[in-house]
């Protein structure tokens, strides 16, 4: 059951981070990974550290918040090495929720800007916030102000085109996608509704900030412009206010930022944006393999109604809920690309290892970061697999397991007494949803062949990688 909450609650779990949790109670690891904030969030600080995995630079400087392949590298470091792995979990959940493309945005403005945009570290930027950084910030917070966020924030607002959307000329993709996809649902909301929510974002905007030639020093931020804002009464077929009025009031233009508070603020207290949510969290957490259960699901809803919105008390329902603790539900989630790598990395080792090397093998995975096909985001579930896709992780899983075979075959010594017991330990380090009779057959045979065991150094360099690689590429290991 650890393994179970440190691969849905996170990324899986080193054979060290599993010595450190082991007697640990359950209730225990599941409160102290949701209440994160008393964790250090120093994460960063420890890139270029040689007992951390290593990152890979083209020109020399590691510049993440500039260069979209530093950025990258940047947050899979973070993913295997974060003392705070469910921010970084939310922070991928809600990547895909409310997916954005780096390609659009660097499009529009520059590949500088568009990583600033992108991921951009504050800390670091000296004010810029990235998307993904925004997404870390609000990653269990309220619902609502994330959804007011995402609504200025600078990646959004030229991926879905606000830059146009003026009084004279309402441009309606946000204010579709808003309804459609981040809260109600297709069939919850009119073409009415449509109109009236590209009214009401009106004069969401950015700007340049500095000299837009010198990109290493300017940067986008939002801007309200209230000359484009419409003014007018904007009616929907859903109540915006809680004594049921479905009229957001005609408003002068300077104050017309408080249409988008009023028509968020009713978004994120539908059932519909509740029921939405809670599947979503429920096939990301607990399921995705099966029809999501309806009374958890349920559960699940009304605990975000009940809170306000509040996402971590969503999500203390879904881990506090008995389908989450289920062992019917481990290995029932098919593992993203960027998970089933993370996962692999903390599981095989990555000393000597650079995250580089895994920027391609995703990319044939079909997992890009920042980079979802569309504002629909990635087809998850069975959607991960084909037969180039798997092939890809099985080719990563070699490479992986070639790079560690010393690391591999050092802690594999215990076992060396026989090639029954180095198989065990495999199975053991390495768990899979269950191997079929003749796959274990496969390694069995595959462990006796060549020279006579004699658990040597030397064969365990060779048979170790090649075991990890057989284990972690397979097709049952593809579920966390």
């Amino acid at each position: 059951m650890l393994e179970h909450i440190l691969r849905r609650m996170g990324f899986g779990a080193s054979p060290e981070q599993l010595a450190y949790w082991a007697n640990t109670p359950v209730s225990i690891v599941i409160s102290q990974l949701l209440n994160y904030e008393n964790q250090p969030n120093d994460v960063d600080t420890k890139i270029n550290n040689p007992d951390y995995v290593n990152i890979t630079t083209a020109n020399g400087a590691f510049s993440p918040d500039t260069v979209i392949n530093d950025a990258r590298q940047r947050w899979l470091f973070r993913m295997i090495h974060s003392s705070r792995p469910l921010e970084e979990k939310m922070a991928l959940f809600w990547h895909n929720h409310f997916a954005t493309t780096y390609s659009k945005v660097a499009g529009n403005t520059s590949s500088q800007h568009g990583t600033k945009m992108m991921d951009g570290d504050p800390r670091t930027t000296g004010a810029a916030r990235g998307q993904i950084q925004l997404f870390r910030q609000f990653a269990t917070g309220n619902f609502r102000d994330l959804l007011f966020e995402v609504a200025k924030d600078p990646a959004m607002i030229i991926f879905l085109d606000s830059r146009t959307n003026t009084r004279t000329k309402p441009q309606e993709n946000f204010g579709r996608e808003i309804m459609e996809l981040f809260t109600l649902g297709l069939g919850n909301y009119t073409e009415q509704d449509v109109y009236a929510a590209a009214r009401v974002f009106t004069g969401f905007n950015i700007e340049i900030v500095g000299d837009r030639a010198d990109t290493a020093n300017s940067y986008y931020r939002y801007v309200y412009r209230p000359n484009d804002h419409d003014p007018t009464a904007k009616e929907f077929t859903f109540p915006i206010y809680p004594d049921g009025n479905r009229v957001i009031p005609a408003r002068a233009a300077s104050a017309g930022e408080q249409d988008a508070v009023d028509f968020i603020s009713a978004l994120a207290r539908q059932h519909a944006t509740a029921s939405r949510l809670a599947t979503r969290l429920y096939k990301f957490f607990i399921n995705d393999t099966a029809e999501p259960n309806a009374a958890t699901v349920n559960q699940i809803a009304t605990a975000y109604l009940s809170s306000g919105g509040n996402m971590k008390t969503t999500l203390q329902a879904v881990f506090s809920s008995a389908a989450f603790l289920n062992p019917n539900n481990i290995f029932q989630h098919y593992a993203w690309p960027i998970e089933y790598v993370v996962r692999a990395i903390k599981e095989v080792g990555w000393k000597g290892f650079s995250v580089n090397n895994a920027m391609t093998p995703l990319l044939n995975m079909g997992q890009q970061l920042y980079e979802p096909p569309d504002v629909n985001g990635w087809e998850l579930g069975p959607g991960w697999f084909s037969t180039s896709s798997m092939l890809a992780r099985m080719n990563f899983a070699s490479t992986l397991a070639a790079n560690q075979r010393f690391n591999l075959a050092r802690d594999a010594q215990p076992y060396k007494a026989s090639p029954d017991r180095v198989l065990e330990y495999a199975l053991t380090r390495f768990k899979t949803i269950g191997l079929s009779s003749t796959a274990m057959t496969a390694l069995s045979d595959y462990m006796r062949s060549g020279a006579a065991w004699t658990g040597s150094d030397a064969q365990l360099q060779i048979k170790m990688p090649g075991l990890s690689h057989l284990i972690v590429g397979a097709g049952e290991y593809q579920f966390s």
